[in-house]
């Protein structure tokens, strides 16, 4: 058996209804907490209010900070000065993996201090983060990053044309707050790519070079629960059962990613990201079939006995529903369900992002730099690496 590390939130409070204790959480760890959110407007009705009424019940002084996109270098370092001019103690992620990562982003540079370009990595200066996070408490509103549970924050930074993270185990949350019921005002659209991203997460992370027996387990529930609630939640969002059965799959996925590492799909993740408009559960819908494709292409050729090849067979057992297909047909239909899936949930192509042929060449010189690409199965060729990308256009 390998040696393995494996890194966890310290608490994690999953249900449906949890939100209502948001208050007594927060003031535990302080009585002014920088909120960071994305999704619903204040008024709405929405998780936003929700949370903000059990906050204030509780004496919990709100300062709100709205993370609109993915986060970049310059929306942490203002959500810094926001929660320093304000006096923060307790920091908030709610909202899908872009307000979760940037709240993760804040809490780690209002402990140590400086730029988030100081520790992040390829782009950054790499620096170690020493001091735990300031306290902080995700909630998230969407399935699908399991940033909730994630010890990186992805932060973008287009003056560099790329994405990286700031990763250490002392960015952890204090808790992660899991309440399905956050989730059902989520749209059809955000809904498919966030589902996706979980799916691919765990998939990845699953046949992911620095798989793990923990991981493996947890991966493997994780791709039962979303391959038969995505599509359910996907036709009705007020499907609750659904609406559990991806939250589970998502967190899981988080506790995967932050353990194993992921693949090829989220290597590519980070320069697309960063230089088009396209949400990341998109790139991940556009890309994982095509991935498997050549992975398992490659390995074929290369190493027919690798057991790299036995993994994505059980994904497709799982993905298929069909336990007794041998090691070629659960192969085959495990590219086939992911692609029939990424059809049904109506998800976009790259090239509707602006993202076009003669862009393919950049993006994977890019990518190749991202920190996810190490743990794909296979080193695969720029050859393999362009037909992929162009694949997914």
């Amino acid at each position: 058996m390998p040696r393995f590390d494996f890194f966890n939130t310290p608490k994690i409070l999953f249900g449906r209804g949890r939100v209502a204790e948001i208050g007594p959480l927060a003031k535990s760890f302080g009585g002014r907490a920088l909120l960071v959110y994305n999704g619903d407007q204040p008024g709405a009705g929405g998780p936003l209010d929700r949370a903000s009424d059990v906050l204030r019940s509780a004496s919990v002084e709100i300062q709100p900070f709205r993370q609109r996109g993915e986060p970049q270098v310059k929306d942490v370092e203002q959500a810094v000065a926001a929660a320093r001019d304000a006096g923060c103690d307790v920091v908030i992620g709610l909202g899908g993996g872009s307000a979760i990562d940037c709240a993760k982003a804040v809490a780690g540079v209002l402990a140590n201090g400086g730029s988030p370009l100081d520790y992040m990595e390829v782009i950054g200066q790499g620096r170690p983060i020493m001091k735990p996070a300031t306290p902080w408490i995700a909630v998230p509103t969407t399935a699908g990053t399991g940033a909730e549970v994630t010890r990186n924050a992805v932060v973008g930074d287009p003056s560099k044309k790329f994405k990286a993270s700031l990763r250490s185990e002392l960015l952890l949350p204090r808790v992660a707050l899991v309440d399905p019921e956050m989730g059902v005002g989520v749209p059809p659209a955000v809904t498919a790519a966030s589902g996706m991203d979980a799916l691919c997460q765990l998939i990845e992370s699953y046949t992911s070079t620095g798989a793990q027996p923990m991981t493996d387990a947890l991966a493997l529930r994780g791709i039962e629960l979303a391959a038969r609630a995505l599509p359910r939640v996907y036709r009705d969002g007020t499907d609750l059962d659904a609406r559990e059965d991806m939250a589970l799959a998502a967190l899981l996925s988080g506790v995967t990613l932050t353990n194993a590492g992921l693949g090829a799909v989220h290597g590519f993740a980070a320069p697309l990201g960063a230089n088009f408009p396209v949400p990341h559960g998109v790139v991940c819908a556009a890309l994982l079939p095509d991935v498997m494709q050549a992975n398992i292409d490659t390995l074929t050729v290369r190493s027919p006995n690798h057991p790299a090849l036995e993994r994505y067979a059980t994904v497709g057992r799982l993905l298929s529903g069909w336990p007794d297909l041998d090691r070629l047909a659960a192969v085959e239909e495990g590219i086939d369900a992911a692609r029939r899936l990424t059809r049904d949930l109506q998800c976009p192509t790259l090239g509707w992002y602006g993202v076009t042929d003669a862009d393919v060449p950049a993006m994977v010189a890019l990518a190749k730099r991202a920190s996810s690409m190490r743990f794909n199965p296979v080193v695969l060729p720029d050859d393999e690496l362009e037909e992929v990308l162009r694949c997914a256009l």
